[in-house]
């Protein structure tokens, strides 16, 4: 990184590439690069600091996450940026320097987000994959040669990652600054998402023709819909399942759950069935409705609203559901996954009936 931020010897520097070099240069320069390697720590540890405030219904959660947002504005309209200095200073920005804030604001936003979905991520599921997925990124980058050489340097891949780093900042940043639901989340940042892909995908179709024209735009739209229709493996952001069971019995007054297990006869089963009881985390609040899905040996055999209760933002929501029958013969694996009404998953509790 040091080699390709000073200039080679012999060329001739603009005084924008002057000033940043003199810059980097300097006392604070040489501190800031030196330890450039916490600023993923730093922002994974504000991530951390705020999914903890949203837990305790702290406002300062908001401006902890406006900050990132604001980091972002600046590398959305960095084209802009770099085309008002050039006109008006008659020089662009130095491309290293460039680089350097792009990385530096994917460390940040990547690492920010990143407590939020290993917090709520159901890891025996496909939600697996994009917290794996989000893993990987915030890793490369943070890697120089990875980053610089292999991302940066490739418009197409730069947008892409770009793209991801954005929605995975929406589906954070909805929930907490506009309190929206995980569904409207999710829309906003599959569309954004789809938006941002559109460079991307023009560096490899080189839309002149009118009817490379609707590629482009078939294969954006394609994009946010993939994004939308998978939203059953994202996991919601500021929503988890603190307590799942499978029992036999429930404590309606005392809204608690009897003995869980994973084993069961099909003689306990024939008098009063089973229940899968629920207990949500929803510090932003509860606003959309919840279900229980019934699967029997990879089949949905009932999808049952619940009825929410419990003490709200700050307590958490409770909620169980009555299954009576069965079928005719119940043996095999179960499974109760709990969603929201837009699909999105926010826990899953296996069981067998033997």
């Amino acid at each position: 990184m040091a080699s390709e931020i000073q200039a080679s010897e012999g060329s001739v520097e603009s005084p924008a590439e002057r000033y940043f070099n003199r810059l980097l240069s300097s006392r604070a320069g040489r501190i800031a690069y030196r330890y450039r390697r916490l600023l993923p720590v730093a922002s994974f540890a504000m991530g951390a600091a705020s999914f903890f405030l949203v837990e305790r219904q702290a406002a300062l959660a908001q401006w902890v996450t406006a900050l990132m947002l604001l980091g972002w504005l600046a590398l959305l309209f960095e084209g802009l940026l770099c085309r008002l200095l050039g006109r008006y200073f008659g020089e662009r920005l130095p491309q290293a320097a460039v680089r350097f804030a792009a990385q530096c604001l994917h460390q940040e936003t990547l690492f920010f987000v990143l407590p939020f979905f290993l917090a709520t991520t159901t890891w025996l599921s496909g939600q697996a994959l994009f917290t794996g997925l989000l893993i990987v990124a915030a890793a490369a980058s943070t890697v120089d040669p990875i980053y610089l050489h292999g991302i940066a340097e490739r418009r197409w891949l730069f947008l892409g990652f770009h793209g991801f780093t954005l929605f995975v900042a929406l589906l954070t940043a909805g929930p907490i600054m506009l309190s929206l639901t995980t569904g409207e989340s999710v829309a906003i940042a599959s569309v954004a998402m789809g938006v941002c892909a559109l460079p991307s995908f023009n560096d490899a179709v080189r839309a002149r023709q009118w009817w490379r024209w609707l590629l482009l735009a078939a294969l954006s739209i394609a994009l946010g819909g993939l994004a939308w229709f998978g939203r059953f493996w994202i996991p919601p952001a500021t929503l988890r399942a603190t307590d799942m069971a499978i029992t036999l019995q429930v404590d309606a007054d005392k809204r608690e759950p009897g003995q869980d297990r994973t084993h069961f006869s099909a003689a306990e089963l024939s008098g009063d069935g089973l229940y899968a009881f629920t207990a949500i985390a929803a510090p932003r609040g509860l606003q959309q409705q919840v279900l229980h899905v019934w699967w029997h040996d990879g089949e949905v055999v009932d999808r049952i609203p619940l009825e929410i209760t419990g003490g709200g933002p700050e307590n958490g929501y409770r909620a169980w559901s009555h299954k009576l029958a069965l079928g005719d013969d119940p043996t095999g694996h179960w499974r109760v996954t709990v969603i929201t009404d837009d699909g999105q998953m926010i826990g899953a509790r296996r069981f067998t009936v033997e």
